[in-house]
């Protein structure tokens, strides 16, 4: 067992559940986000979640180049199909990330300013923290989000 498994156990928990509740919900509803002022879609909120764990583990922990477009994540479109196989791919990157990570060691890249997280330097251990953070609250968000679509729904 390598030293960042159990961490990866607890992300793909949290992909899991987000996934879980975009099949649930099929396809439309997984795009259509619910009727209140800044809502996004869950499918746009499990994407945003791919992007946050790519960007902040690959780029900042790992030093690999990711392209990211954040403002774009919260109106990405697509089938739950899709992002599975996406989320899969993402793990298999991953992985090879944290491999070559020690968690008390500086990540070999410091995000923009701009990009919000925590406001001081971080470890590995504190980058993979603050994914772990932003994973488990957007997947509350996805499954509250599911709850209100469901009620939203005609009968």
């Amino acid at each position: 067992m390598h030293e960042h498994d159990e961490y990866l156990y607890f992300l793909r928990r949290a992909f899991d559940g987000m996934l879980g509740a975009l099949e649930e919900l099929g396809d439309d509803l997984g795009n259509t986000a619910p009727h209140l002022p800044g809502a996004n879609s869950p499918y746009a909120i499990a994407y945003h979640c791919t992007a946050v764990a790519d960007y902040w583990l690959g780029h900042v922990i790992a030093g690999r180049r990711v392209d990211r477009d954040r403002s774009s994540e919260f109106t990405a479109k697509g089938d739950v199909r899709r992002l599975r196989r996406e989320v899969d791919a993402l793990f298999t990157r991953l992985e090879a990330d944290l491999r070559q990570a020690l968690p008390s060691q500086p990540p070999r890249n410091t995000p923009p300013a701009d990009h919000e997280g925590p406001d001081r330097p971080l470890s590995v251990r504190g980058v993979q923290l603050h994914v772990l953070e932003e994973l488990a609250q957007h997947h509350g968000q996805v499954q509250i989000t599911r709850d209100l679509l469901r009620a939203e729904a005609p009968a």
